[in-house]
């Protein structure tokens, strides 16, 4: 019987740095690399910070420092019982900046990342210069969408409910050495990125890394969480908190092809956003742009932190 993988697996060698940074009561691991204004990368599902590789690089050689984190119960960060919840994780972003020893901070996010990033404009704009946001749609725009267009936003999203079922979901995505992960990344990435090179090492890792002790369960939490509070005084204040147009300038990436965050969906945004921001669909790319199409995609996200 193999022993499952130690979480220290998740420091992945390359020209980074790994540490443990302490915010908010918790131990977050992060590689950094590059100096300059402070720019937080904040991974989706099922992932975790080594995702944001390629944009490490350009990014700190663009003349910033990044730092891509492993969110609250991934990776090679704390995994706690609890603290799964849009507020919690906000304040770990948030604690995390102050962590850094930088007053503000430029976010990208990916996926549930994103939808992160757009929570901690909202409930901490005083910490942040800019959001980026890939495919990741404001999450009261995912919740509209999914209430108003259940045959389309609804049916692209239905893992969300299927998540919530007890103990299931953490043996799926567990079962045969993390097979499940490798299905999702080949169902919702793009063609051309399936039969890319790096895509048979992009799923061995997130597959390894599914199977560190404790991170199939915490991935869990934020898909419940995020479902089960709608119907409790949580998700209203959640709601309300986040309900606000953004300040700040936003950057919204999008693949074309993404069968799991649908384009208007993501493009609906907008309702949230300011005047400094923008919106670009990434041709013949799924749910992972940053991933399927990294040159393109540091690209954008540099010509645009240039200019806030």
């Amino acid at each position: 019987m193999r022993l499952p993988p130690d979480p220290s697996t998740a420091r992945v060698p390359g020209p980074w740095a790994h540490r443990d940074v302490s915010a908010n009561g918790i131990r977050l691991h992060v590689a950094e690399l590059g100096e300059g204004p402070l720019v937080l990368l904040l991974h989706g599902f099922p992932e975790f910070w080594w995702t944001w590789r390629h944009q490490l690089v350009s990014i700190a050689e663009a003349g910033y420092r990044a730092v891509a984190v492993d969110l609250r119960g991934y990776g090679d960060s704390d995994k706690p019982p609890r603290g799964y919840d849009g507020f919690t994780l906000a304040g770990d972003v948030a604690g995390l900046v102050k962590a850094l020893g930088e007053p503000r901070a430029h976010l990208v996010g990916h996926a549930w990342g994103g939808m992160l990033a757009w929570t901690v404009a909202a409930m901490h704009s005083r910490l942040v210069y800019s959001v980026t946001a890939v495919s990741a749609p404001h999450p009261l725009a995912l919740r509209r969408a999914i209430r108003r267009h259940p045959r389309r936003q609804g049916r692209a999203s239905a893992h969300l409910f299927r998540f919530q079922l007890p103990l299931y979901p953490e043996r799926w995505l567990t079962k045969d050495r993390g097979a499940a992960v490798a299905g999702m990344l080949d169902a919702w990435g793009g063609p051309k990125w399936r039969v890319s090179p790096e895509f048979d090492e992009v799923a061995r890792r997130n597959r390894e890394a599914v199977l560190v002790p404790g991170v199939a369960h915490s991935s869990m939490e934020y898909h419940r969480w995020a479902v089960r509070s709608q119907l409790r005084s949580d998700g209203r204040r959640f709601a309300e908190a986040v309900d606000r147009r953004l300040d700040v300038p936003v950057l919204q990436l999008h693949g074309a092809l993404d069968p799991v965050m649908l384009e208007q969906t993501a493009a609906d945004s907008a309702l949230w956003t300011g005047a400094r921001s923008a919106y670009r669909v990434l041709p013949e790319v799924g749910h992972f742009p940053h991933q399927e199409a990294p040159g393109t995609t540091s690209r954008h996200i540099t010509d645009f932190l240039a200019k806030v």
